[in-house]
């Protein structure tokens, strides 16, 4: 399967910001603050396909833990589909976000090349706005994230999942809540991030 998907992107999680996890001025991160990461991600397709299969307009995102004293740090995560995708596009979208597609996800996504725990993938209404310093992400009752405005340094900061290439900023959160099964979690004054992101794998 050919496939590309381009658009926006935010997460939180419960590091200080700036996430010590970043690349900050070209420099490598390391340990998140307090030894494990509790967080969201989401995405917002702007443009994209599968083969036929047309992906734009969808949104995604992630609840995520690892610990980094775990052997490896294993990710355990739930994978959040766009309710509105029909059975194709969830098909597509899965696939994709969960690495099976190969192609970016082997150097975008690490619960794709770690070993990894998915919890569940569900088909869910996403109310999102990805906005500029002041992105909201609410997910019914199991997930909660709003963004307070960006962080207050001016150091150059990349991420590893929209990828170290893209221009991004170090933002903070008003709000983090989970309340998924196993993943549970909510925080005030963490950290956030925002870039833009263009995916693709499969033959040329």
């Amino acid at each position: 399967m050919t496939w590309r998907i381009r658009g926006s992107y935010f997460e939180s999680c419960n590091c200080d910001p700036i996430c010590p996890c970043r690349r900050i001025d070209g420099v490598s991160g390391g340990r998140s603050t307090h030894g494990v990461c509790m967080g969201v991600l989401s995405w917002l397709i702007e443009a994209g396909a599968a083969d036929a299969t047309d992906l734009s307009g969808l949104a995604v995102a992630m609840a995520v833990r690892y610990s980094d004293d775990e052997p490896g740090s294993p990710w355990s995560w739930v994978l959040y589909l766009d309710a509105r995708a029909d059975e194709e596009q969830r098909q597509a979208l899965d696939a994709i976000f969960t690495g099976r597609l190969d192609g970016d996800a082997e150097t975008h996504f690490p619960w794709a090349w770690k070993p990894s725990e998915l919890l569940a993938v569900r088909a869910v209404e996403i109310e999102v706005d990805h906005t500029r310093r002041r992105q909201w992400l609410r997910i019914g009752e199991r997930v909660s994230v709003r963004i307070r405005d960006r962080h207050a340094d001016t150091r150059e900061v990349t991420c590893v999942i929209p990828g170290h290439d893209r221009t991004g900023e170090e933002l903070v959160a008003n709000e983090l809540v989970v309340e998924d099964g196993p993943l549970a979690f909510s925080y005030q004054g963490v950290c956030g991030y925002a870039s833009d992101f263009d995916y693709a794998g499969g033959a040329a």
